[in-house]
């Protein structure tokens, strides 16, 4: 059987955004909290752009947020408005500096910084369109495309509002974006509401904050007031906050992936909490896919509440089995074949004296590539584990994500290419199951909408793919060709 990259198992996260308008605060110190608490959404860079009244300064590297940023870098951008960004590569190339967000970008002699999370599916249409007018490009990100799209229409009205609206008629794609002009802030979601963006207050009226996900809200101290709705453009400014419906919405299709894997347990998503759905994805995958074992183990992190879950259905004892080190970096980062291999061993690390002679439920949040899994089933046998009885909180993921998350062909995902049983037998665990997709839209039914994307688990695309993309990403898996 053919091998897979190895690369980490789970979905690369999107990326986190982060804007304030609050005259009188610190600005840049408060979208720095933002994006730490954002920091699970992207580790490829940050970037703090802040608006004086005047013109725009921006910081933004490679890096952490926290190696991005200190004392003298905070103190040189002094404003009242300010949009934040954290990376992980979705489009338009990775770990390079000039993909690093915010975007900053002229109309005329006024600056915009504008941070966007999520994938454009028409960028490159839009962009040999733009060319053709001399327009000119320096990179190759959906964000400098989105923005020079507005900077157009706005020297042609005046208006940028309208040029954020004629983008959002344009613009075809997963996008939650915030920009900046000099005294005011914007937050624009795509009409489908792929992916998250709500609204908070500061206490005392003191301004508005804007965040991918609502523990971005919570750290800084502000109220949630609501979401962006999808195809609404909202501007807060000195006058206040004003909405409007820039475009007609679609059918709702927030990720359902935000609730399994990407966002924060501790966050609120569309009045759905994320732990809370994640501890009854656990509980119904306890009774969809039972099994007799010894102890309950959850993956860190992101399986630790379906555990809970799966561990409090089935009667079965719930363990710290798994111990994860969370100061290292990525393993996608590793400079050589060979330490990728060491990666998951810098990441986690299992307890013998807890598994050994045990009979193992592992609780995980989904498979995509399978290698994490099968590194993980090895490394809890080696230590001593009699059994590894492997159960997902997410169905199988067959389809490629076009919105933002980092499988891009079908020949990338182990559903995709395998059945149940060639999965098992090449993960080497003694048994796999997944959740169903009806089990998984039970556990999410708190939502306050009624529609989410799950194409990765159906190939049902809310938006349309153009041809030449999806002919790339189908082509492959049908000529069967594997990454080794």
């Amino acid at each position: 059987m053919e091998e897979f990259c190895l690369r980490d198992d789970a979905p690369e996260e999107a990326c986190g955004v982060f804007g304030i308008f609050a005259p009188g605060e610190d600005v840049a110190r408060l979208t720095c909290f933002g994006l730490q608490a954002l920091q699970h959404r992207g580790q490829e860079s940050a970037g703090i752009a802040v608006g004086d009244g005047e013109t725009i300064l921006v910081e933004k590297d490679l890096g952490l947020v926290t190696q991005v940023f200190d004392e003298a870098a905070l103190a040189a951008l002094q404003g009242f408005v300010a949009v934040g960004h954290v990376r992980y590569s979705t489009s338009g190339g990775s770990g390079v500096w000039e993909a690093a967000q915010p975007h900053i970008s002229a109309i005329d002699q006024t600056l915009i910084a504008l941070a966007h999370n999520g994938t454009l599916v028409n960028t490159n249409a839009i962009r040999a369109r733009m060319i053709d007018e001399g327009i000119q490009f320096r990179s190759s990100s959906d964000s400098e495309v989105a923005a020079k799209i507005i900077g157009k229409v706005t020297r042609e009205t005046s208006h940028l509002r309208r040029g954020i609206q004629f983008a959002m008629e344009h613009l075809e794609g997963a996008y939650a974006m915030v920009l900046a002009s000099p005294d005011a802030l914007y937050a624009f979601r795509d009409p489908n509401g792929i992916r998250p963006l709500c609204i908070g207050e500061l206490p005392d009226g003191r301004g508005w904050v804007v965040s991918s996900e609502t523990c971005g809200l919570d750290i800084v101290g502000a109220t949630y007031v609501r979401d962006v709705a999808p195809g609404e453009v909202v501007r807060f400014n000195a006058e206040g906050m004003v909405a409007e419906q820039a475009v007609a919405p679609r059918r709702h299709a927030a990720c359902i992936f935000e609730l399994v894997y990407f966002a924060r347990p501790d966050s609120v998503l569309d009045g759905q909490s994320v732990y809370q759905a994640r501890r009854a994805m656990g509980r119904i995958l306890a009774r969809e896919a039972p099994v007799e074992a010894d102890l309950v183990l959850g993956s860190p992190d992101s399986g630790v509440p379906a555990a809970l879950g799966f561990a409090f259905e089935s009667g079965i004892a719930y363990a710290d089995g798994i111990v994860k080190n969370r100061y290292v970096g990525r393993t996608f980062i590793q400079p050589t074949q060979a330490l990728r291999l060491m990666g998951i061993r810098l990441k986690l690390n299992p307890l013998p004296s807890v598994i050994g002679g045990k009979r193992l439920v592992v609780i995980d949040d989904s498979i995509v590539r399978g290698n994490t899994s099968r590194q993980l089933v090895q490394m809890l046998r080696d230590a001593g584990a009699e059994e590894v009885h492997l159960r997902i909180a997410s169905p199988e993921v067959c389809w490629p994500c076009f919105y933002g998350i980092d499988t891009d062909t079908r020949d990338q995902l182990i559903a995709a290419n395998l059945t149940l049983e060639e999965m098992n037998a090449w993960i080497g665990s003694d048994s796999l199951a997944f959740i169903s997709r009806d089990g998984l839209y039970e556990a999410v039914s708190g939502v306050r909408h009624a529609g989410f994307c799950d194409a990765c688990f159906t190939g049902n695309y809310p938006v349309e793919i153009p041809a030449p993309l999806a002919k790339r990403s189908f082509a492959l898996a049908e000529e069967g060709k594997w990454h080794d």
